[in-house]
């Protein structure tokens, strides 16, 4: 009954108004997730196969979807007499084949509503792995191996799932198709379903021998070792794609990819923004005030540089072309330097006694921000009188 259906936009997760562009895109997301094709022998995806192409023909449907939203599935639905004919199974579903044959055009698509044949090329699943790499590695790139459980074709029957010097033979049933028309008659008019073939399971096909090592599956589940490039400057949650090392095809159907996702762990000393790097770097009261040639960790490697006198703390210097390298580019990003003056701790009394003498030997013109300071102050208070 269709008070036990749930809500067409619910099924399509897209919100009640949506346009035309919006219903066709969430349609072709949710008809390629529950494809079965790419989950055979699994009911529960094929039912909301079934439940995404309903809420589609309805939504795609200007008149149909003007009654759904006043009057929700009674609207719609033939048992409560608002729609008689509106469904023959799902053969009307306007530019619906169009859009299932571009998701899945040549790996048994959908035509019409109906299942294509279920011995047509069927392409592998992909599969995702993830990695964790320094920062370092991510920086200058590096060879990487991976190992993988992957579907692979038998090679024992080469695919077929029957046994050596053996066959299948074509399901009697469904000739192959895979799946079985009924026709039911309802004060309504006649309604067609189409449901998998019980004979041979869906599959189109019986094997009365089957392969002793994939027991009729034609694939088996093999561990392979996967050598490829991680590119220099490469970033954390970036995925590389290894197109046809994923699962192998049925039915002579194309690989998947293999999606690698990359994590870079975090360096003591150095962060990343985009290709440039930054870094801070301590230095002495001493190599403050009188400059001082000091030592910069670089991902390259130590360089030199000099700070001038009265180096203030959170000056920031720039090293050009010292960052990472732009991914397929020549061209590198920066080294941003923030020095930071570290405040003498634990002095003894004679230290502390020649720093006094020290300070007062100063003027106001050795503290220029500190004057500054003092006369917006007093600049203040004056206003305030």
């Amino acid at each position: 009954m269709a008070e036990n259906k749930r809500d067409y936009y619910e099924v399509l997760g897209i919100q009640k108004g949506a346009s035309e562009d919006e219903i066709k895109k969430a349609f072709k997301k949710k008809a390629r997730e529950f494809h079965p094709d790419l989950h055979p022998d699994d009911p529960e995806c094929e039912e909301k196969f079934k439940e995404v192409n309903e809420a589609y023909e309805v939504l795609s449907n200007p008149d149909k979807k003007q009654r759904y939203d006043q009057f929700g599935h009674a609207g719609v639905d033939p048992s409560y007499g608002g729609g008689a004919g509106d469904f023959g199974g799902f053969g009307g579903f306007g530019d619906m084949s169009d859009i299932l044959e571009g998701i899945f055009g040549g790996f048994g698509g959908f035509t019409g509503g109906s299942r294509a044949s279920a011995n047509a090329p069927k392409r592998g699943a992909d599969i995702n792995e993830h990695i964790i790499i320094s920062f370092m590695e991510a920086c200058r790139g590096k060879k990487q191996e991976l190992k993988v459980n992957r579907m692979a074709t038998c090679d024992a029957c080469r695919g077929s799932g029957a046994d050596s010097g053996t066959s299948a033979e074509i399901c009697p049933d469904c000739q192959g198709r895979g799946s079985v028309k009924s026709t039911q008659r309802t004060p309504f008019g006649a309604i067609s379903s189409t449901k998998p073939c019980p004979h041979c399971g869906g599959k189109g096909k019986i094997i009365k021998n089957p392969c002793s090592k994939c027991r009729g599956v034609g694939r088996v589940r093999l561990s392979k070792t996967v050598s490829f490039d991680i590119p220099e400057g490469i970033a954390d949650g970036q995925t590389i794609r290894l197109g046809g090392q994923g699962d192998s095809g049925a039915n002579g159907g194309p690989s998947g990819d293999l999606n690698v996702t990359i994590s870079v762990k975090p360096h003591p000393l150095f962060t990343r923004e985009g290709y440039d790097v930054h870094c801070d770097i301590p230095v002495t009261y001493t190599q403050a005030v009188l400059g001082d040639e000091i030592t910069v960790p670089t991902i390259d490697g130590n360089v030199k540089y000099t700070i001038g006198e009265g180096t203030q703390t959170g000056t920031v210097f720039r090293l050009k072309g010292k960052g990472v390298k732009k991914l397929n580019r020549t061209d590198r990003g920066n080294q941003y330097v923030k020095i930071n003056v570290e405040v003498p701790r634990n002095l003894s009394k004679k230290q502390k006694d020649l720093l006094k003498a020290f300070e007062s030997s100063l003027t106001e013109k050795n503290y220029a921000k500190r004057q500054s300071f003092f006369e917006k102050l007093k600049e203040k208070f004056d206003q305030s009188k």
